[in-house]
């Protein structure tokens, strides 16, 4: 029963996040398309919409994070090691904060990193389906509002999908940590099996017969890779598993060793959705013929996020399981129910816990699609901003005097990278590529200090309490509650501005000084490296929590040995990794993307000047064109002539 109220209290969070997103975005294209704008223009607008939906989601995961964990190591140092009291316990003045936080971070704070993927990956792959359209079609081809709306079409059939898998979970009253789990996941696996079998008649349906079953089997890639991310997610957290109890094992040589071996194990977890996400990538593409048409192979890489994310009314809902689990762990410690109710809540707690972990793991290889996605959706963007600019034609300069001039209209993707020489030998896209890498561990050093800062806060109030309130310890006073939650409230607003403007600024001053290119090499360097970054925090701090929680059912001890003290440290140490940085890298390399999309125009219009400042020579390029019109037999493709083209340098100080 208990099982089943949490869960069906998190689809509730689920569907209204699926909903939600539904609503926003068929509703803009409805209005956008009311004043007649164009579909490709509809399709670019839109991207903007997921800055917006990325930026509030970095307020909820980063500022809900800091909140809960400045809390929870608060109360972990000083009530459970000081004082010696156990967890949830009433006399510990940071108890309130620290369940709180619980909501803030784990389930308002998944639930808007969650929507802002679902977004995301359907307004990348509309955009992905106009660029795939006008490559085999045309610009105004029939086709083009099929495509654009294919994506929309499957979210929306997996979100009615999610609510007959949520009806699946069920289990027994013994139920241990592993029958639990499979409870759980009955509910993923069956609406996953629902979503494939209709994502090909959705498929078949909506696009034309000769690329259907190839953009079908992107899905079904994209969907069987969350679920694999999971189960590894799970091997490497669960405490039914060897990693998780090796590290309890540890604690029998003190804190260090328990810390190193929860590293490794984290470091060792990021090895298979790294691979798995490379496969379902390149498969993807594959299968969608992207190595004959690419856009219609990053069209395919779309599918496959939105494919992974079909799900998602359900995939949520085991993620809010948890914390509504350890909530009403806390209410029971307070309230001094039986143990037999704290030992139910406790293996609730324990799986809730992996379940996080797996929507975590889930999250973050969702968003490395997305964010590929993007990647391509940018230069969409970009397409639009030279056309804003008043070119119609771009020269591609190969060298050697091989020059191709391309009606930018209908450039594609690999003409945007020739022209602006987006590869390893141009300095720009390198160093754009450090800067990526870079950023993912500034931020999380940024991260983990805030979290640093307001514990250190916390932990001071409480040990206030504890010395100047008599009678706290013996139970005849009350804590001064608020005040921590004040601590908490106050600190996480404060410390998350320096984080938040990290990845806001960064892709508008890279763009500016290093163009397109180097946009594009921040993008990549911050997916690569934050995509491994967040898995290896993830599951070294959903690790660290389940060896402590394993050793607390009665292992190696049990509560109060020198094995759970050890455990307790490296939880401590665990509770940012899992909940605060890790969670937020996953939006940070959403965001950078986001912000770049939106900022696009900016940057092709001024990147240009900056360059000639720091080049020294500035070159200006006059195109005089006599526009001879020309359409051809599908009315579709404007061919300009270019007459003149002349290239004049001019020394900057002139």
């Amino acid at each position: 029963k208990g099982l089943k109220v949490a869960f069906r209290a998190g689809a509730v969070m689920g569907l209204v996040v699926v909903g939600l997103a539904l609503i926003d975005i068929t509703a803009w294209v409805y209005i956008l398309k009311y004043f007649e704008f164009p579909l490709h223009t509809i399709t670019v607008i839109m991207l903007s919409f997921g800055m917006g939906a990325s930026t509030q989601a970095l307020f909820a995961r980063l500022g809900g994070g800091i909140y809960t964990k400045a809390a929870d190591v608060g109360a972990d140092l000083v009530g459970k090691v000081e004082a010696g009291i156990p967890e949830d316990d009433p006399r510990n003045p940071a108890t309130i904060a620290d369940n709180v936080g619980d909501n803030v971070g784990d389930v308002a704070g998944m639930g808007a990193d969650l929507y802002e993927s679902y977004a995301g990956s359907i307004l990348a792959t509309a955009a992905l389906g106009m660029a795939a359209v006008t490559q085999i079609f045309g610009h105004n081809s029939e086709w083009a509002i099929r495509f654009v709306t294919a994506p929309m079409v499957l979210a929306g059939v997996g979100a009615f999908l999610s609510i007959l898998g949520i009806y699946l979970v069920s289990t027994k009253e013994s139920a241990g940590t592993k029958e639990l789990m499979f409870a759980l996941n009955k509910g993923v696996y069956g609406s996953s099996l629902l979503i494939a079998i209709v994502a090909y008649f959705v498929t078949k349906i909506m696009l034309p017969a000769e690329y259907s079953f190839g953009i079908f089997l992107a899905s079904i890639i994209g969907l069987f890779a969350g679920i694999l991310i999971g189960y590894f997610t799970e091997r490497s957290t669960s405490d039914a598993y060897e990693p998780t109890r090796g590290i309890a094992k540890q604690g029998e040589y003190g804190p260090a060793t328990v810390i190193i071996d929860g590293l490794a194990v984290g470091m060792k977890s990021t090895a298979a959705p790294v691979i798995i996400i490379g496969i379902a990538i390149l498969t993807a593409f594959s299968v969608s013929k992207g190595f004959t048409i690419p856009e219609l192979g990053l069209y395919g890489i779309g599918f496959g996020a939105v494919g992974m994310l079909a799900t998602l009314g359900v995939t949520l809902a085991m993620d809010a399981f948890g914390p509504i689990a350890d909530n009403a762990g806390g209410n029971a410690e307070m309230c001094h129910l039986s143990e037999e109710v704290r030992k139910r809540t406790d293996a609730l707690d324990s799986v809730g816990n992996t379940t996080a972990a797996t929507g975590k793991g889930f999250a973050i290889g969702s968003a490395a699609l997305t964010a590929m996605a993007l990647l391509a959706a940018y230069l969409e963007e970009v397409r639009t901003g030279l056309i804003h600019l008043g070119m119609k034609v771009m020269t591609i300069d190969f060298g050697n005097g091989l020059v191709r001039t391309v009606d930018i209209a209908n450039a594609s993707i690999s003409d945007f990278m020739n022209y602006y020489s987006v590869n390893l030998m141009n300095p720009k896209f390198l160093i754009g590529i450090f800067m990526g890498s870079m950023v993912t561990f500034v931020f999380a050093a940024f991260t983990m200090k805030a979290v640093g800062r307001v514990a250190g806060d916390m932990v001071a109030e409480v040990r206030r309490q504890f010395r100047e309130i008599p009678g706290i310890m013996d139970g005849k006073a009350e804590p001064e509650y608020a005040k921590c939650v004040k601590i908490s409230t106050v600190g996480a607003q404060r410390e998350m501005v320096a984080p938040a403007l990290i990845g806001i600024l960064t892709p508008i001053i890279i763009g500016l000084i290093l163009g397109v290119a180097g946009v594009l090499g921040l993008m990549a360097g911050g997916l690569s490296t934050g995509f491994v970054m967040a898995i290896m925090m993830n599951n070294a701090g959903g690790a660290w929590d389940n060896a402590k929680k394993y050793i607390e059912t009665g292992h190696h001890g049990g509560k109060g040995s020198d094995f759970h003290k050890a455990a307790v440290v490296g939880d401590t140490v665990g509770d940012p990794f899992k909940d605060t940085s890790g969670p937020s890298i996953n939006i940070l390399i959403k965001l950078m993307s986001m912000v770049s999309i939106v900022f696009a125009g900016l940057i092709v219009a001024y990147s240009p000047i900056i360059e000639g400042w720091y080049s020294g020579k500035a070159e200006v390029t006059v195109i005089e064109k006599k526009v001879d019109e020309e359409i051809n037999e599908d009315a579709e493709k404007v061919t300009d002539e270019v007459i003149e083209e002349e290239s004049t340098e001019l020394d900057v100080t002139e």
